[in-house]
C-alpha cells in the first residue's frame, strides 16, 4: 500500500497566526516543528493500516518547511520549489490514498488562516462555476488520477468544506475557528492522537474510490489585480470574463498544472510568493 501525504501547514495543531507559518514570523521555528508531528502521526497511521511506502510532499509557502531530520524514518520527503504540481507534487495513479495533513478553508471562508493559494492575490476560484479552494482542487485533481483523499486534518471549518465535497473522507479538526487568526485549541497530544488513529481506520479498510471525473473542466480564478488578469491572457487558452477574471478550459490534473503556472506568473508581477 503506497500513501501519499500532502502536508499543508495553516491547518496544523496549535498554529493560529501568520508568525507561526511564515518563515519571517517570530513562532515560525516552533511551527514548523508543530508541523513535523502532524505529519508524523499520519505516518505513524498509515504504517499501522499497512502501508508499504509513505511520500510526504511539502506543501506550504516555501515548500521546505518540515526538516528532513524531524521527519519519521520511514517517511521519503519531497522538499523545496518550483514543482510542477505543487501541493500535489509527486502523486500518481500507484499511490493507493491520499492524506492531507494541515489543511485550511478557502478564500472567504471564516476560518483559521484562510485563503486560496495567493493569500494576497486570488479573491476567489471556481472549478465549473462552483466555488473551490485548495481542498476542493486537491480533491478533484487526484480523483482525476484515480487516487482517492481518505484523510484531511485541520480545523473545524476546513473539514466542512472537506465534507462538502465528499463526505466519505474521514476528517481530524485539530482546532475550532473563532475568527481569521484565533481558534480554540485541542489538547496537543490528544490531536496528534486523534490524527493517528484516524489515518489507521481510514486505510485500515480501501477508501472509497473517486467518482469519476469529467474529461474536460473550466477553472476560473479572480485575482486582485486586473495587471495579472490582462498577463495571463497571453497564455494560449487563457480568456477573461470580466477585467480580474481569467479561465481556462481543460482536463485534470493538466488543468492544475497551468494554474501553478499563472500563480508564477503573478507572482512575477506582484512579487508576492504563493503561499498555499
Amino acid at each position: 500500500m503506497r500513501i501519499y501525504i500532502s502536508a499543508d501547514m495553516e491547518g496544523v495543531t496549535g498554529l493560529v497566526d501568520s508568525a507561526d507559518v511564515q518563515p519571517t514570523g517570530r513562532d515560525y521555528e516552533r511551527g514548523r516543528l508543530m508541523m513535523a508531528e502532524d505529519v508524523n502521526a499520519a505516518v505513524r497511521g498509515a504504517l499501522a493500516a499497512g502501508a508499504t511506502e509513505v511520500t510526504v510532499n511539502d506543501a506550504h509557502g516555501p515548500m521546505r518547511n518540515v526538516l528532513p531530520e524531524s521527519l519519521h524514518p520511514a517517511a521519503r520527503l519531497i522538499r523545496g520549489r518550483p514543482k510542477h504540481m505543487g501541493m500535489l507534487e509527486g502523486l500518481g495513479a500507484e499511490h493507493d490514498a491520499v492524506v492531507c495533513v494541515g489543511y485550511h478553508s478557502r478564500a472567504g471562508a471564516l476560518g483559521v488562516l484562510s485563503h486560496s493559494f495567493m493569500g494576497h492575490e486570488i479573491e476567489d476560484i471556481w472549478l465549473d462555476g462552483r466555488p473551490v479552494g485548495e481542498i476542493g482542487l486537491a480533491h478533484a485533481t487526484a480523483a482525476a488520477l484515480g487516487v482517492p483523499v481518505a484523510v484531511l486534518t485541520g480545523d473545524d471549518r476546513a473539514c466542512a468544506e472537506m465534507a462538502e465535497w465528499d463526505d466519505s473522507v474521514r476528517t481530524v479538526a485539530v482546532k475550532y475557528a473563532r475568527d481569521r487568526f484565533a481558534a480554540e485549541l485541542r489538547p496537543v497530544e490528544e490531536a496528534r492522537a486523534d490524527i493517528e488513529e484516524t489515518v489507521r481506520a481510514g486505510l485500515a479498510a480501501p477508501p472509497k474510490s473517486p467518482a469519476a471525473v469529467a474529461d474536460s473542466c473550466t477553472l476560473a480564478v479572480r485575482w486582485q489585480s486586473a495587471s495579472v488578469a490582462s498577463t495571463l491572457q497571453g497564455i494560449p487558452g487563457v480568456t477573461s470574463t470580466d477585467s480580474r477574471t481569467v479561465q481556462a478550459r481543460g482536463a485534470l490534473p493538466g488543468l492544475y498544472r497551468q494554474f501553478g503556472v499563472w500563480m508564477r506568473v503573478a507572482s512575477s508581477l506582484t512579487n508576492q510568493p504563493p503561499y498555499c
